[in-house]
């Protein structure tokens, strides 16, 4: 079975435990600083995903880091994917985890694209928007990236859609049709 498919059924196994005790904040929370740990902390990611490292091994670390630390429930799961020798995934388990958290809670991830920081007017202004393509009932979450090449406008990205409303795209637009012209 792929990784992505056993990453998926441990993070449905630990979202549907973490509604049913109740623990579903906490445990993203848990989740959360999992995630920013393998993104941020380089040796980490290769300490999980290292073969010649025993589970063993890398379970007392994992306790030493984890334990009474974190939620009961996030590090009892975390233990029991180690002791199951499938810690090298619990990167892939999180970022499944936090898909499944995102449509439990029905929330939509929004990427928007801009050469200039966003104020908060304009932050609402985006959320607006896309509410108005997705629908009120969802919430939104917006990520910000800046990139100075855009010169001007946004690119707005809801799941796989994307409207381009930035000058640079205007400009390759104009680009080709004065060359087909």
């Amino acid at each position: 079975m792929s990784n992505y498919r056993v990453a998926v059924r441990y993070a449905k196994s630990l979202i549907s435990l973490a509604i049913e005790q109740n623990k579903l904040e906490k445990v993203k929370t848990d989740i959360d600083m999992l995630n920013a740990l393998c993104v941020e902390v380089r040796p980490f990611l290769n300490f999980l995903k290292n073969p010649i490292i025993s589970n063993y091994k890398k379970l007392d670390v994992l306790k030493k880091l984890f334990e009474n630390k974190i939620d009961e429930l996030s590090y009892k799961f975390i233990e029991i994917v180690t002791r199951k020798n499938r810690e090298d995934i619990l990167p892939e388990i999180g970022e499944e985890f936090l898909k499944e958290y995102r449509i439990f809670k029905n929330i939509e991830i929004v990427a928007i694209t801009t050469p200039i920081e966003l104020d908060e007017d304009l932050k609402n202004e985006f959320i607006s928007l896309t509410r108005k393509i997705i629908g009120k009932e969802k919430k939104v979450e917006l990520k910000e990236d800046v990139d100075k090449d855009l010169l001007g406008g946004f690119i707005l990205r809801i799941g796989d859609k994307q409207i381009d409303d930035s000058v640079s795209s205007k400009l390759r637009d104009l680009r080709k049709k004065l060359i087909v012209s």
